[in-house]
């Protein structure tokens, strides 16, 4: 878009509306709101598990009574939806853990769902903590050497899709990255009577540095190699826009840009090219860099997240994605 000139100094002033924060606020064209914002949490079997993640600070696995105090803390602060991983007591190279009946996300689905019925609650689609492994797919070693299958990782990730709505999830989010997995989740979830449960695709997600400390969160790194073979690259930003374009037509109703911060020209061209709603994930190294930093007194942690999360809605996205949402709505709220 072109910005037309209008005036010139001293004609024009600018600094005319920035003179109050009341102006400022007037004609502000970025907000943010607690609406927009989507927590992540970490669900692991037992009761009163509160287990501190070392490179996560204020982040903790919960056990699903734990879990559920902190989504009422959300709800209440003003927080719309959380986002739940699951972490088995056993992994094995099939990822049952994923689809069980009452596998841990399955379990901790239906105590938020009969606890706070308005409560948004998204789950992480992938195989990865369940696997004994650590990929996101279905692993096979022959004399070619080992790889990741992706078809036959399709049919695990839609079984653990439809289990979870079956559970009562509003929204099934796959992050594994596998060709072709919103169209099979979409045609399982319909095929089961699960019409009306939208998919939020982890449409770009790039393999990153930044997810560092997650992998400790969810017990999830790869015993072996890497998962370069099925996240972006990240130089790839038309590939990136080609992904997005794959999910829509499988079926994805949002999508997300993974993870955000250095990734802000991919949002604003997804944002731009298709105009669905879109997602932003603000990941654990985001997290923990701004943890560190504050707690070092070198920043302004609540000006730094606020900064960070505008900047990302500036780019383009609806949903913000962050471990800092119930901070954020308090902020916002204050």
């Amino acid at each position: 878009m072109s910005i037309p000139v209008t005036a010139r100094f001293p004609v024009a002033r600018p600094r005319r509306l920035r003179r109050t924060a009341a102006l400022r606020r007037l004609v502000g064209e970025t907000h943010l709101r607690a609406a927009q914002l989507v927590l992540p949490l970490f669900a692991r079997p037992g009761k009163k598990i509160r287990r501190p993640i070392r490179a996560m600070p204020g982040v903790f696995q919960l056990s699903p009574d734990e879990l559920l105090r902190e989504a009422v803390r959300a709800h209440q602060a003003g927080v719309p939806a959380v986002l739940l991983f699951g972490i088995p007591d056993r992994k094995d190279a099939r990822a049952s853990g994923a689809y069980a009946q009452n596998g841990i996300v399955q379990q901790t689905v239906r105590l938020l769902k009969r606890e706070l019925p308005d409560l948004l609650v998204v789950t992480d689609v992938c195989l990865c903590e369940y696997m004994s492994h650590g990929h996101c797919g279905v692993v096979r070693s022959d004399s070619r050497g080992t790889r990741i299958l992706n078809d036959p990782s399709l049919v695990l990730l839609a079984r653990t899709a439809v289990s979870h709505a079956a559970a009562g999830a509003d929204l099934v989010a796959p992050s594994d990255m596998m060709d072709g997995r919103v169209g099979a989740i979409r045609r399982a979830l319909d095929t089961a009577g699960f019409t009306e449960t939208p998919i939020m695709a982890y449409a770009a997600k790039f393999a990153s540095a930044y997810y560092g400390p997650f992998r400790e969160a969810a017990e999830s790194t790869p015993q072996f190699g890497d998962r370069r073979s099925y996240q972006m690259d990240g130089g790839n930003a038309e590939e990136a826009l080609r992904e997005v374009a794959l999910d829509i037509q499988e079926g994805a109703d949002i999508v997300m840009v993974k993870p955000a911060l250095a990734y802000l020209d991919i949002l604003h061209r997804v944002k731009r090219e298709f105009g669905y709603p879109t997602a932003a994930y603000a990941v654990s190294a985001e997290h923990a860099m701004i943890k560190a930093a504050a707690a070092n007194g070198w920043i302004d942690e609540r000006a730094v997240t606020l900064e960070s999360l505008q900047a990302m809605r500036r780019a383009g996205a609806d949903i913000l994605i962050t471990y800092a949402a119930v901070e954020v709505a308090q902020w916002l709220a204050a």
